[in-house]
Parts: C-alpha cells; sequence; structure tokens
C-alpha cells in the first residue's frame, strides 16, 4: 500500500465494542466497510449499536451525512474470506488472547491481497508476536484506538520490529482521515504510551490505600481536585471496568515490565465486582451499568501529597522519552486525549518542578524499596542542570518570565507583550456565567491600561474554549431579564470588538453557542484540530442572544450563518476554516505555540497604527464605502502625527529594525 490514498475497502474482524465502533468510524469518514464476527447475533448487534451511535451524533449535528448514507456502506458475513477479500486495510478487534491473534493474522495473511495492511487494535499485546504469524510483518502495525472509538480522539499507531515506514505512515494518515489525532510509539514495548503511564498511576494510587495510608475517596478526591483529572484512579476504575484493567496490567508484567500488582485489584476481580458494570466496585451504583457519580469531598483529599500520585506516570513518561519511544508532544498528546488529563505530564512535571518529583521518587523508593520508583535518568539529569521547570525557566519546556494571577472564574497570565486569559471553569467547559463575564470585563481594563501587554489571547482551560452561557442561570428566568442577559453579553463582545489592543481567540476545544459568540468578537480565531464549533440555541428553543445573530452572518456569509444557526449543527475546525468562521487550524499540541509566534509578531508592530487600523476595519465594515473612506482617511492622517511614524521612517532609512514604543 503505497498510500492512504489508494485505500477503498477497509475490513474489520470483531464486531465487539471496539470493533463496531472502528467500523463507524471508518464509514463516516467515507470508506465502504465490512465487518466479520463469528456469530449471527454479534453483527446484528453490532449493526443496532452502530445506527444507535449514529442516531445520536446526528441528532447533536456531529455528521455531515444522513444515518443511512453511512449505513449503506457497512456491510457484514460471517464468511471471514468474503469480507477480506480485496481489502485495503485491515483492523483486527478481537479479544486480547495472543494465540486468537495470531491465528486470525494467519489467515489474513492468506485471504487478503499482498498490498492489503495489517492492523491490531491491541492495547498491549506485541506487534512483533502477532506480525510472526504472517509472510508480511514490515505491512503488520498497531492501531490501538480508544473507548468509544466515535469519540476519543486519540490512535496510537505502534511500529513492530519488522513493521516499514510507509507502513506507519499510511496508518498515521488513515487515522487522520478517521478525524482522529494519531501519535507514533516507535518501538514495540508493553502497553505501548497510555497504558503504561496508566498503570503507574492506578498502582501507586492503589498501593497508598492497601499499605493505609490513605482511603478510596481520600485518594480520588486529591486527584480530582488537586490534579484536575476528570475522575480519580478508583471512579476510572469502575468506570473503565476493573477486569479490563486488571488483565491489561497483568499482560504488561507478564511481558517484563517491572511492576508490582497491587492486591486490592485482584481482590476486586475475584469477587466479580468489576465496577459499572456489575453495580459495584470500590463504589456502590445503583444497578448493574448504571452511573451516578459518586460522593466525593473536596475537602477530604486535603492531606494527600499529589505529587506522590503522579511523580511515577511522570517517571514512566520520561523513559519513553529518554528511550525515544515517542516524542514530548505525542506522549503529551497522549495522556491529554486518551487519560482526559487536563495538560500533558511533562507540563504537570515542569509545574511542580522536576527537582520535587525527583525527591519523591527517592522517598517512594525507600519505602518501598521498588525498582520502578527509582528516578529515571533524564530527571536526575535536569535536575543537575538546573532544568527544573516553570521556575527556572526550562524544563521539558522553555518557559518566558510569568506572571500569573487567578481569579475564581478566570487565570490571568502576565507574559509581556502577551496577555493570556483563561476561562477557568473546566468542570462546567467554561461555561459563561454572570460572574464569569464579569470578571472577564474587569480584566480586560486591567490589561487595556497595562503598557507591558500589546496583545490579548483568550482561550479555555481543559477541552473546551467556552460551551456556552451557563443555562442553570435560565433557570425561572423572566424574558425582561433575559434581555438584560444578553445587553450585558452584548456590552463584553463589543468591548472586545473595540478593544485598543489586538484579541486573539485561541480556540482549544468546543467553541458553542455564547462561547462562539465571544470568539466572534475577537480579531482572529485560532483554533486546535479538536475544535468544534457551533450555534446550537435553536435546540433549547431560543436563538443566540450573544451576537451570534449578527457576528456570524458577517464572519461567514447569511446563507452559510442560516444554516448552522437554524440546523444547530456542531463543525469540525477543518469545515470551520474552509468557510472563514476561523482564521488557521493547528494539531492540539501546536496550537499554544504557533498562537504566541504570530502575538510576538504582532506586537513588533507599531500599536497606534494597529490600533488605528483595526477601527479604520471595524468601523469602516458597518457603513457604506464613502463614509468607511473617510475613517480610514482621518485614521490615515493621525497616524502621521505619531512618534512610531518617525521611527518606522527612521528606521526604514537607516535600515534597521524599528522599535516602536505606542506613543
Amino acid at each position: 500500500m503505497s498510500s492512504v490514498e489508494n485505500i477503498k475497502k477497509i475490513a474489520v474482524i470483531g464486531a465487539g465494542t471496539m470493533g463496531h465502533g472502528i467500523a463507524e468510524v471508518a464509514a463516516i469518514a467515507g470508506y465502504e466497510v465490512w465487518v466479520h464476527d463469528i456469530a449471527e447475533e454479534f453483527l446484528k448487534n453490532a449493526i443496532e449499536k452502530i445506527k444507535w451511535s449514529l442516531s445520536k451524533l446526528s441528532s447533536k449535528g456531529q455528521l455531515r451525512e444522513d444515518v443511512e448514507t453511512i449505513m449503506s456502506r457497512i456491510h457484514t458475513s460471517l464468511d471471514f474470506e468474503k469480507v477480506v477479500s480485496g481489502a485495503d486495510f485491515v483492523i483486527e478487534a478481537v479479544p486480547e488472547k495472543i494465540d486468537l491473534k495470531k491465528e486470525i493474522f494467519a489467515k489474513l495473511d492468506k485471504y487478503t491481497p499482498s498490498h492489503a495492511i495489517l492492523a491490531t487494535n491491541t492495547s498491549s499485546l506485541p506487534i512483533t508476536e502477532i506480525a510472526s504469524a504472517t509472510e508480511r510483518p514490515d505491512k503488520v502495525v498497531g492501531m490501538h484506538f480508544f473507548n468509544p472509538p466515535p469519540l476519543m480522539p486519540l490512535v496510537e499507531v505502534i511500529k513492530g520490529e519488522k513493521t516499514s515506514d510507509l507502513t506507519v505512515r499510511v496508518t498515521f494518515e488513515l487515522a487522520k482521515k478517521f478525524g482522529k489525532q494519531p501519535i507514533i510509539v516507535n518501538k514495540d514495548i508493553p502497553g505501548f504510551i497510555v497504558n503504561r503511564i496508566l498503570m503507574r498511576f492506578v498502582l501507586t494510587a492503589c498501593w497508598m490505600v492497601a499499605k493505609g495510608k490513605a482511603s478510596i475517596v481520600e485518594v480520588d478526591s486529591a486527584v480530582r481536585y488537586k490534579l484536575g483529572f476528570p475522575m480519580g484512579p478508583f471512579e476510572l476504575l469502575d468506570y473503565t471496568g476493573i477486569d479490563i484493567i486488571y488483565f491489561v496490567g497483568k499482560a504488561i508484567v507478564e511481558r517484563g515490565v517491572v511492576a508490582h500488582p497491587c492486591p486490592l485489584l485482584e481482590e476486586k476481580f475475584k469477587a466479580n465486582e468489576l465496577g459499572l458494570k456489575t453495580g459495584k466496585g470500590f463504589y456502590e451504583y445503583p444497578a448493574p451499568g448504571k452511573y451516578t457519580k459518586p460522593n466525593i469531598p473536596k475537602d477530604a483529599g486535603e492531606k494527600i501529597d499529589e505529587l506522590e500520585l503522579i511523580a511515577p506516570a511522570i517517571n514512566e513518561a520520561a523513559y519513553l522519552l529518554r528511550e525515544e519511544i515517542s516524542s514530548k508532544e505525542d506522549i503529551d498528546k497522549a495522556v491529554v486525549l486518551g487519560l482526559g488529563y487536563p495538560k500533558g505530564i511533562f507540563r504537570y512535571a515542569d509545574d511542580y518542578g522536576i527537582d520535587k518529583v525527583v525527591e519523591t521518587l527517592n522517598k517512594l523508593y525507600e519505602e518501598y524499596k521498588w525498582e520502578e520508583y527509582k528516578p529515571d535518568p533524564l530527571l536526575v539529569e535536569m535536575v543537575e542542570k538546573g532544568k527544573l521547570g516553570r521556575k527556572t525557566g526550562e524544563g521539558f519546556y522553555v518557559y518566558p518570565k510569568v506572571e500569573e494571577k487567578q481569579l475564581k472564574n478566570l487565570i490571568i497570565r502576565y507574559e509581556p507583550p502577551i496577555g493570556w486569559v483563561v476561562l477557568n471553569r473546566p468542570k462546567r467547559l467554561n461555561a459563561l456565567s454572570s460572574e464569569l463575564l464579569k470578571e472577564l470585563s474587569n480584566v480586560l481594563d486591567e490589561l487595556e491600561e497595562d503598557d507591558r501587554i500589546r496583545i490579548v489571547v483568550i482561550t479555555g482551560s481543559g477541552r473546551a474554549f467556552s460551551a456556552g452561557a451557563d443555562v442553570t442561570e435560565f433557570s425561572g428566568i423572566s424574558p425582561f431579564k433575559a434581555a438584560i442577559y444578553s445587553r450585558r453579553f452584548h456590552e463584553i463582545t463589543n468591548k472586545i470588538e473595540y478593544f485598543v489592543k489586538p484579541i486573539i481567540m485561541m480556540i482549544n476545544g468546543y467553541a458553542l453557542g455564547g462561547g462562539l459568540e465571544l470568539a466572534m468578537s475577537g480579531d482572529f480565531r485560532f483554533a486546535s484540530e479538536l475544535a468544534m464549533l457551533g450555534q446550537p440555541e435553536i435546540n433549547l428553543g431560543i436563538i443566540p442572544g450573544g451576537g451570534g445573530t449578527q457576528r456570524l452572518p458577517r464572519v461567514v456569509g447569511v446563507p452559510k450563518a442560516k444554516e448552522l444557526i437554524y440546523t444547530g449543527d456542531m463543525i469540525p475546525a477543518s469545515e470551520a476554516l474552509k468557510m472563514g468562521l476561523v482564521d488557521r487550524v493547528y494539531p492540539p499540541e501546536k496550537l499554544e505555540d504557533e498562537v504566541r509566534k504570530f502575538a510576538l509578531k504582532l506586537a513588533e508592530k507599531p500599536p497606534l497604527a494597529l490600533l488605528a487600523a483595526k477601527y479604520s476595519i471595524q468601523l469602516g465594515k458597518e457603513t457604506d464605502i464613502w463614509h468607511g473612506q473617510s475613517i480610514e482617511s482621518t485614521y490615515f492622517g493621525l497616524t502621521f502625527s505619531t512618534e512610531d511614524f518617525i521611527e518606522g521612517v527612521t528606521a526604514f532609512l537607516e535600515k534597521r529594525k524599528p522599535k516602536f514604543k505606542g506613543k
């Protein structure tokens, strides 16, 4: 297979949870998909679940085709040879049993065309061992999706000992065609990236409880509220299935990874208390499969040193980086997209301090005498070189000098000449409450007066820019109060639109409803490839009230604006770029750096001329060309009165770079 463009038919072996999810993803991407399993009931069940999932996605406006069109591309059969005959790419998703997988790959080798790439969705088994069952190990690759495949964006692409670079590249590109965020695992190691890091974190938490150092609730509280993870480790175990984590951990250890299995996991596994699926695990649930969020008080984890929980995971990540198993950026992307961490594992290391991480690991080693707690040589070397993270300006990443201020709903970072404003309600997807809007208004006033700041960047924490207004405030609201809320929102967006300094909206995730209305008021919108944008208010029986009916037509044109507002559909960043709703789109791990580069470029320009250009454009577009040109002439003339104009001309004549002061 020389190119991803040559892939027409995809075969999926195994119609279980992962198999039917992968088939759905491939069909949504436009591929003809054939699915095989050993019983008709498995295939029928898969089709029903795919239809249900597609219907849910369609109701949320996340599909660009109707359900039946997508379903028409999915075919099922009990006939293995029929399914794989003529397939260009095969994805195996059967149970995690090495002998079963090798048996299937031997058959795939026999019945598929010689050009076909054979991928396994294994989460922990060695790709090289699976490939040994074929005569084409160069075309065997790991393609590890995360559950559920239609929703989880990460895919690990794993290179076996004999996997060719071409096979890896085609698989990587196919994952992108699926709308996923692939990362490359350069060496075939047990557990790959996500599961190795997860294993260290879970085992450390489990042993903390097993040794009587803390309770389950205390550990989960510390992880949820101190580290900011979406779930504590025991919540996660219950939700994922204790048996799944148990088997993955067992497979990793059996293949040589040094680790000490926790007795609490084995006890739960043997008692068939597997978590949510059985109605009881580390917490109890109303019924098997019926989820209710465990009650975990915020103050319960106050006494826990959260660094002790995450340090072994950082240690594992350092090993993966030192051994060149993956890049720093891909490892951080893996934990953010695969585990839901609010930031990368190396960002955590830099924030806590590499010296503190090493100190904590040494403390754990002294306590347990386990090899896995010995600090990785990379961490030790960084401490010796004084690369301790954010506090020294360099760790795994390089940091400019930053001053930070935290408010109730916002984080403000002063990184002259850039001022960063972070919407900080990640558990509510940065919903725009009245209180947040007041804080934002006050912060903008402060930044406008701060001579150190020339460019402002607004973004969100976690996986959203902002998912919109805080609808809990709409409960029982009167029409009059709703109109007042709308007007106050307009005041914020107008303040942003006519702010005296350029404002860049860094759209890191969902930008919906009021979130999109906020984003549209900025000068520039740079988005992550993972961002989803839309005006879904119509689905609540209302219309956009933060300027959406006015700014959206001005940005994308009336027809497209009507389509987005009338349907309430969400669109991916790639589509938003095509219609001009965003200006640039970057991979999530590159977004902040690219925004910073652009902001620094703007900051070199004359501030007063930028303001004159901004007002000429903003005011001019609201009137006819004759008045617009009059506005332009006025501001054009005013720029001749500035010291920056004299500096610009002088620098030009002296053939040097100008130094503008905004005077």
